[in-house]
């Protein structure tokens, strides 16, 4: 399940893109699941553990990659961390859901994200509920941003 903490939050990882660039694995990469985060995402392409096509900035090395994209391969990578999830844009929000249908994840946010029209479950941590909608979600964390 997705849990958000919403405003302060003690030992969060704010700056995840210098995080990224000192902790990630080249064979993160070669995973489908981050290869597909980095085509929905950054629309780049994976060449190679060590390099990625973008249609914007030719070749370039993962730790270019957007700071949306590089918070949800940390998300999905490192369990016992908390990041700032308001690194990405509302393009991360289906990529969060889907890495919590398999694993219980904890991010902060510092501004209302948008999760679509679907139904989903997102315990917001800071009133300890769950909500199922963005008009239930907007209902809540509205007090808290």
């Amino acid at each position: 399940m997705l849990n958000i903490i919403f405003g302060e939050c003690k030992d969060v990882i704010y700056n995840t893109s210098v995080f990224f660039k000192n902790v990630y694995e080249k064979e993160w990469l070669n995973e489908e699941q981050t290869r597909q985060m980095i085509k929905d995402v950054d629309n780049s392409k994976v060449i190679s553990d060590g390099a990625i096509e973008s249609p914007v900035l030719g070749i370039i090395p993962p730790t270019s990659l957007s700071g949306g994209v590089k918070t949800l391969i940390l998300i999905n990578h490192i369990s016992d961390k908390i990041f700032n999830a308001s690194n990405c844009g509302d393009n991360c929000a289906a990529w969060l859901l889907k890495i919590a249908s398999n694993k219980d994840v904890t991010v902060n946010l510092r501004h209302l994200m948008d999760f679509g029209n679907g139904q989903f479950d997102i315990r917001i941590v800071n009133k300890n509920v769950i909500v199922h909608s963005m008009a239930e979600l907007i209902s809540v964390a509205g007090e808290l941003v």
